[in-house]
């Protein structure tokens, strides 16, 4: 439990606690605004907040069940639709033309291939589709790759899915315990890693189990071949090395054990591996209006958090801290209740954890191939599914002028 001292005007207590108190909230300066948002984010989540006299008292819940999980998200993502609004709507049109109609996807012999974003228009595409999920729309900071998935058995060539990888978090306490690093060891090898942010697919091949085709696909050497390509050369700031190969990849599921990860093999090797649980320390109860609201406080003090390749991911999370020292709050009582997520590893090579923990120089890779991942996934999920007759209305009624984000 937190207290904090109650300065505010008794008419605040009400408005905290409506539904849409955003913009509404006329603080008499950006301090008094910071901690506001904060109070109206964590109401949201039925969080105790109990105003007092002299004192607010702020108490958070044991557990989040499902449901307040994905009102929670669907705040953060109104948010960011309702932000982009403007831009979203002069990119629907291209969004649609590059989807494939039901029955173009039902015909087709789904050959995936990853176009990795260059070019503007590519990490336009990338963009609008990431708006369609129930998370929120979220960057990484640091080494990112994004990739369009397209499906080249069909002559225009629709997008299956998008596939985005991300510097991993520098400290995830269960997943350091799984590998065995320590600080230091995590410090000089985390970079031979990567998260898995952004990873789904789009319908109508959303429906035929796209994303777990997209899973598989995550796992081949042409990722790999990707990443050395782009990051080989390059030098992070905090370890003065280069990120020469990738080992292994992380990716969190937010609701817990993850149906599209889930019994997920080739042949007897399982690919994604539930290695534990986060203790719910993260930023995503705050919203993105409350995470600018404390940008602006730190520029008004003149505070620079830096955001630089090799910084490590957890820029989000430093500005935060920054800003709650601050307005006084605890950091770790705001961060360490946020949502717990299954944590899954992925292995690329049979001696990772050799690798990663530095008795090995050179990783015996499965050099799983694009191709194989793919006649795999065929055979083992897509023509199960495609024997369902309710997937096969499903599929054929979808048309890409009805996609839209909303």
């Amino acid at each position: 439990m937190l207290s904090i001292k109650n300065n505010f005007h008794h008419s605040y207590k009400d408005l905290l606690f409506q539904e849409n108190t955003g913009n509404c909230v006329r603080a008499k300066n950006s301090k008094e605004r910071v901690i506001l948002l904060i109070l109206r984010d964590l109401i949201r989540l039925g969080w105790n907040v109990n105003f007092g006299e002299e004192t607010i008292t702020i108490k958070a819940p044991k557990v989040y069940d499902r449901e307040t999980i994905r009102k929670a998200m669907s705040f953060k993502r109104m948010e960011c639709i309702q932000r982009d609004k403007r831009w979203i709507d002069s990119h629907s049109e291209i969004a649609q033309r590059n989807l494939a109609d039901g029955y173009q996807a039902w015909d087709s012999e789904i050959i995936p291939s990853l176009e990795v974003c260059e070019a503007q228009e590519q990490f336009d595409l990338f963009r609008i589709y990431r708006y369609y999920w129930s998370s929120p729309y979220s960057e990484y900071v640091g080494r990112r790759i994004k990739i369009l998935v397209r499906d080249i058995a069909l002559p225009e060539k629709p997008i299956i899915g998008i596939i985005a990888l991300g510097s991993s978090i520098i400290h995830i306490p269960e997943r350091d315990a799984f590998i065995g690093w320590d600080k230091e060891t995590r410090t000089r090898n985390i970079i031979y890693t990567m998260d898995a942010y952004v990873l789904g697919a789009l319908p109508p091949y959303s429906y035929l189990l796209g994303g777990k085709l997209l899973s598989y696909l995550i796992t081949s050497k042409e990722v790999r071949e990707i990443f050395r390509n782009k990051y080989g050369h390059r030098i992070t700031s905090t370890a003065n090395r280069k990120a020469n190969d990738l080992a292994c990849i992380f990716t969190t599921s937010l609701y817990g054990k993850s149906s599209q990860y889930n019994r997920i093999k080739f042949n007897e090797l399982l690919l994604y591996n539930l290695i534990g649980y986060t203790k719910g320390y993260g930023t995503l109860h705050l919203s993105d209006e409350t995470f600018n609201a404390m940008y602006n406080l730190l520029e008004e003090n003149k505070i620079s958090i830096s955001n630089r390749f090799g910084d490590g991911p957890s820029w989000r999370m430093r500005v935060i801290r920054s800003a709650a020292d601050i307005i006084g709050f605890n950091s770790d009582f705001l961060l360490q209740h946020s949502f717990k997520r299954a944590i899954y590893l992925t292995p690329l090579a049979k001696n990772y954890i050799e690798f990663l923990n530095g008795t090995t120089d050179k990783l015996d890779y499965y050099d799983l191939s694009l191709n194989e991942l793919t006649d795999f996934w065929r055979n083992r999920w897509y023509s199960i599914r495609k024997s369902n007759p309710k997937i096969k209305e499903t599929v054929l009624g979808f048309r890409k002028k009805d996609f839209k984000i909303s």
